[in-house]
């Protein structure tokens, strides 16, 4: 209790309080060690500046949240990184009740046990389902299927029924019988619990969140904290076992189209922020007005040279990256077979372009203005450092312009990326030409020009921006190249496992070194000893030449299999609804597909009129023809 009495909670709240905390600061703690971040030891104090509440959502979401303070001192900053964290986990569909910042902040132990309960509801025990129940229903159906041959065991709640130890023995004994003799059991709760503890953490790699204490000992067990414990076995035996076919997938086609979904939605959500910002600097340039003065020009020049060293420099980069997703989403979806997309109106790569054009348009309209309130340098000057300028970030534009238009077969965008590679050469030979006429324009006292708007910085800026663009560009082109050879995989597979190798290769050089490739396979659930994994990696050098990204996934295809094809997906499809040529709710919770994705399919599936069906019928054959296009499905379906 000292956890609890240390909080100042009340004696009521002293039991199940502590417990939680302690149980929940164990669950999380899991999480940190997959990247080696040093454990909690307190909920109400440890997550208070936001820090390691970003880190968990970044394990967690398997994505970065972007900037945040690392070492927050004031509570503006910690705020700001909890609201970050906070928002994450509202947009993953996670409803927060009665959850803020400041009750994070302020070590609100109640409100935090909460937060971190809906968090494992959805990330350990919102996916249990078992014959069409879900989260509590459906993972204590489980334990009372899987522990009925054992007359000694009742499971009735997760409570009091796991108190004896022998629920916990029996569904250990009932996956893996050579683990320990369920006939053998001693009579004490306290030692079949302890065995129990000790047989998960040793054998099954479940790790003891709970003490035999909070078990045995406690009036009534905490429910929250048995759940969370009992979860883990759920996820660690149904590993064991086989799913259905077509359930695996379903799943793992409305899981790629999901994330193709998001990649859009964020890239539409991107550009109208880019468009509007643009829009609104441009308004404020003209309604801007000059006092007459040269100080009043002077302040204005300053400004109009911090907008283009920082705001402008961000719209570069948001623009440079706009283009590239976009490119990703396209070739994403060539990779599954799947149609082209299209963004809304006034969204496209062309409207930016032109909006893009006409800020150009604006900012050199502005600096005109300015220069005319203060010209003072000599014309020539200006005209020949403007014409390298101008020159160069034309040049940059280009080679930008021919990455974000790539299109056609991989092989054919690889030779068109290296030929746009090597036409990078000659920039910085023309950026130090550039450099010596800047010194000649400080030299002349020239601190204005009117014939352009980029500096010899913007221009180096721009040039790694691009060089950086092209090359992340040939190495994902590569890695489609080699993720399309491998076409016995899943288009899940070759995701999961081409942003594995991407984490796991630190140092960029598109190869994993012995650990790397310990951790990548680990990561996916393939565990080797440490020699085998030394040994795999030599065999892969040999082969190979290097560990690449080519000779992983080469490796993964020899030992997993799964193929998701248009005719696969129908039959699949079909199977699910029992051959009928429509499908409902109920075939898919009976499915056992996750409820994530029996809301998408529900949404995007056309609704059919079928007489004497109760609720809803859908047609997923015409679902299918429009992500893949009619003639995909013509061999299978018979039309």
């Amino acid at each position: 209790m000292a956890y609890a009495r240390a909080k100042g909670l009340p004696d009521q709240d002293r039991g199940w309080e502590e417990v939680q905390a302690k149980t929940f600061c164990k669950w999380l703690n899991l999480k940190l060690e997959a990247r080696d971040i040093p454990p909690m030891t307190s909920l109400a104090t440890d997550l208070c500046n936001g820090v390691r509440l970003v880190e968990l959502m970044e394990i967690m979401g398997d994505c970065s949240l972007g900037r945040y303070y690392r070492t927050p001192r004031m509570r503006v900053q910690m705020a700001e990184n909890v609201n970050l964290a906070l928002d994450f986990i509202r947009a993953r569909g996670v409803v927060l009740t009665n959850v803020g910042a400041e009750d994070i902040i302020d070590g609100n132990l109640k409100l935090i046990l909460g937060m971190i309960w809906t968090l494992i509801l959805r990330f350990t025990i919102a996916d249990i389902s078992a014959e069409g129940l879900s989260a509590r229903e459906g993972l204590l159906l489980w334990c009372q299927r899987k522990t009925a041959p054992y007359d000694d065991v009742d499971v009735k709640d997760f409570t009091y029924s796991w108190q004896s130890g022998r629920a916990l023995c029996a569904l250990i004994h009932r996956h893996r019988p050579d683990l320990l003799s369920y006939a053998d059991l001693p009579a004490s709760s306290h030692e079949c619990t302890r065995i129990a503890f000790d047989t998960a953490a040793k054998h099954l790699g479940i790790p003891q969140l709970l003490d035999v204490e909070d078990l045995c000992d406690a009036k009534k067990p905490d429910e929250r904290s048995v759940m969370t414990y009992v979860a883990q076995y759920f996820h660690a035996f149904s590993s064991m076992e086989q799913a259905e076919v077509v359930s695996r997938r379903v799943a793992t086609f409305v899981d790629v189209m999901q994330s193709a979904w998001v990649m859009q939605q964020d890239y539409e959500r991107r550009a109208r922020e880019l468009l509007a910002a643009m829009s609104a600097e441009e308004e404020t340039w003209n309604r801007a007005t000059f006092a007459g003065s040269y100080a009043d020009a002077r302040l204005q020049l300053n400004a109009f040279n911090a907008y283009k060293a920082g705001t402008k420099r961000v719209w570069v980069r948001e623009r440079t990256d706009l283009a590239a997703l976009l490119g990703n989403i396209q070739t994403k979806l060539r990779t599954y077979h799947l149609r082209p997309w299209s963004p809304s109106e006034s969204l496209h790569t062309a409207e930016i372009d032109l909006s893009w054009t006409q800020l150009a348009t604006s900012e050199a309209a502005r600096s005109r203005r300015i220069n005319a309130e203060i010209r003072r340098a000599k014309e020539a000057l200006r005209i020949r450092f403007a014409e390298q300028a101008n020159g160069i970030e034309a040049a940059l534009r280009d080679i930008a312009a021919g990455v974000a238009r790539l299109s056609g077969e991989l092989t054919d965008q690889k030779a068109k990326v290296r030929a746009l590679h090597e036409g990078l050469g000659p920039f910085e030979e023309r950026l130090r030409a550039l450099a010596e006429t800047e010194k000649e324009c400080q030299e002349a006292n020239v601190e204005e020009n009117d014939h352009t708007v980029f500096s010899r910085d913007d221009l180096v800026f721009e040039l790694e921006l691009v060089a950086t663009s092209v090359t992340k560009k040939l190495a994902f082109i590569e890695n489609q190249i080699v993720s399309r050879q491998h076409t016995n995989l899943t288009p899940a597979q070759l995701e999961e496992f081409e942003s594995t190798f991407r984490y796991f290769d630190k140092d960029a050089t598109n190869t994993l070194a012995i650990p790397e490739l310990g951790a990548a396979l680990a990561s996916l659930g393939i565990i080797y000893t440490d020699e085998d994994v030394e040994t795999i990696h030599q065999q892969l050098t040999i082969d190979y030449g290097a560990v690449d990204y080519s000779a992983f996934l080469t490796f993964l295809r020899e030992i997993t299999e799964d193929t998701t094809s248009p005719d696969q997906l129908l039959e699949a499809f079909q199977g699910l609804a029992s051959d009928k040529p429509y499908t409902t709710e109920l075939d898919l919770r009976q499915a056992l597909l996750p409820q994530g994705a029996i809301d998408y399919l529900k949404a995007s599936m056309p609704r059919v009129d079928v007489p004497d069906v109760q609720g809803e019928a859908y047609d997923y054959e015409a679902y299918l023809s429009q992500l893949f296009g009619a003639g995909d499905l013509s061999a299978v379906s018979g039309n």
